[in-house]
This record gives structure tokens, C-alpha cells and sequence, in this order.
């Protein structure tokens, strides 16, 4: 079996693909490791491939996180992987996790770590308000990565004008480092690499179509594309927002080997799953 025939058996399994027999030498490759550094987009900000996530099945204004482990045990795994070198941060409003992010930032120098966040604004005026918000609960002069949350449709750059201005405006003055979207429906996607406003994406991908816009072979062809554009793209769900927990290893094979994933983000949800994966994932990069 070839990497497009198993791209292909995964399109027409929708989601129900056994990843009993992963093709492993497939997909192995260099060597990487949680705390490499990578530049991202066409603004180069600079990160850790491995995100530390604040999200798993997050809603409401809390998520997995959140309520496991409180504001001090949130803090205190964002230090540890700073320790490791992981210095990439993924919090959004939706979640809650900015005053975790915040409690962390008490003993850490600001300019050492990457902050993304997410907003649910559509016009100017909610946009302002967000971004004046967000930095008081993180307690931030600025925020690397801003993206509009949770794309549901094919003209949302439309309907988020408004908002995209004012982003654009606090990029001119320093306050938004790098701008983009993360996507939930492949119309939005594809409306996410082609619009020139669009700097970074969070795109949802793992090999087995589980909480993803589309089949993967599907959703691999518009991340090229965003990246033919000069765009950065940041890969969510790689392990299925945990329903792909007992399949680790394959899942960050498969995210590791792709030509249009810089980095990923994936929340751990204790200190010893945090250790897991950066311990995984350089065995994982080259398994053959």
C-alpha cells in the first residue's frame, strides 16, 4: 500500500479507518522533536512545533483543562513545558484558559513564549473590545497569533469583515503579531486559502477523518495550497480531540510527515501525558 492509497482508503472510510495496520515506513522521515523551532508564516513568528493546548472539548468557557486542572495546574504544565523547550501557547476565549495562561506568565519572561488566541467577534467594535479584553485577562501588551474561531461556512470572510479590520488595524500597530482563522467546515477552509487576509490556519487533520472538515487526502490538497501561498498552518485534532488516544503513535506519524503541517497543537491534560508525547514524538517522526 502506497501513501496515496491509504489517503484514499481513509477518504472512502469516513472516519471508521483501522489503524491496526498503519503503514509506518510510509510516512517515516527526519527526526523531529516537540521543541523544534519553527517560523510560521509570512510574519516568521517563532514557536515550538508542539503547542501546549488549553482546548480538548472546549466550550462554554471552560474545557477539559480548565476543570482538571485548575488555573495552578494549567500554570504549572505550561512551565514544565517550557522547561522542555515548548514554548508555543493555544488558549481562546471559548475555553476560558486566559487566566491560566496568565497565572503561568507571573514567573516567565512574556518574550519567551508564543500566545494564540481566538475570537468569536464579528464586527469592529466586538473585535476592539476582544482584543482590549483579552489582553487584560492575559496581561499582555500584545498577542502573537489572533485567529477567528471556528469558521462554519464559505463566506465568512463576509460575514467577518468588521472584525478582520480591526485585526488588521492592531497588526499595523504592534498589538496582533500574525492573523489567520481555524476552520471546522471544508468551505470555510478553502475560503481560508484563498483569501489574501488569511496569514495562519488552524486546520483540523489526523489520519482516521475523526472530527475533521473532510477526508484527509481532501484536506491535505487546501493546506498545500495555503502553503504554496506563503501561509503557515497549524494542525488541531491530530489525535481526534482524544478519541485517537489509543493510536498515538500513528496519529503523530502522520501529522509529523505532512509537507503542510509547521506545527501542531495537542492538549495534555496532566503532566505525564505531556511527558508521553514529547517523548513520542521523535520515535514517532522516524518509525519505519
Amino acid at each position: 500500500m502506497d501513501r496515496r492509497h491509504f489517503l484514499q482508503k481513509s477518504a472512502a472510510a469516513a472516519g471508521l479507518v483501522s489503524l491496526n495496520q498503519f503503514p509506518y515506513h510510509l510516512y517515516a522521515g527526519t527526526k523531529k522533536s516537540a521543541s523544534d523551532r519553527i517560523k510560521l508564516g509570512p510574519k516568521g513568528v517563532e514557536l515550538s512545533r508542539l503547542a501546549m493546548g488549553t482546548g480538548t472539548n472546549g466550550s462554554g468557557g471552560s474545557s477539559n483543562q480548565t476543570k482538571k486542572l485548575g488555573i495552578g495546574g494549567v500554570a504549572d504544565l505550561f512551565k514544565a513545558g517550557l522547561d522542555n523547550g515548548v514554548t508555543f501557547w493555544d488558549s481562546a476565549d471559548q475555553y476560558g484558559s486566559h487566566p491560566h495562561l496568565r497565572e503561568a506568565l507571573k514567573s516567565i519572561p512574556r518574550e519567551r513564549v508564543t500566545i494564540l488566541s481566538k475570537t468569536h467577534a464579528s464586527t469592529a467594535k466586538e473585535m476592539r473590545a476582544d482584543l482590549d479584553r483579552f489582553r487584560r485577562e492575559l496581561n499582555t501588551d500584545y498577542i502573537d497569533i489572533l485567529l477567528l474561531h471556528c469558521m462554519l461556512d464559505g463566506n465568512w470572510n463576509q460575514r467577518k469583515r468588521g472584525a478582520m479590520d480591526a485585526i488588521s488595524e492592531a497588526q499595523e500597530k504592534g498589538i496582533v503579531r500574525t492573523k489567520g482563522t481555524s476552520c471546522h467546515v471544508i468551505e470555510a477552509l478553502r475560503t481560508a486559502a484563498a483569501e489574501p487576509w488569511v496569514e495562519v490556519d488552524l486546520a483540523r487533520i489526523n489520519p482516521a477523518q475523526v472530527a475533521m472538515d473532510a477526508d484527509p487526502a481532501t484536506v491535505i490538497s487546501v493546506l498545500r495550497e495555503m502553503k504554496a501561498k506563503g501561509k503557515g498552518v497549524i494542525g488541531m485534532k491530530i489525535l481526534g480531540a482524544g478519541r485517537l488516544r489509543n493510536k498515538v503513535d500513528e496519529c503523530l506519524q502522520f501529522a509529523l510527515s505532512l509537507d503542510c503541517v509547521d506545527c501542531f497543537t495537542i492538549g495534555s491534560e496532566s503532566l505525564a501525558e505531556f511527558q508521553d508525547l514529547t517523548r513520542r514524538i521523535p520515535a514517532a517522526s522516524v518509525r519505519g
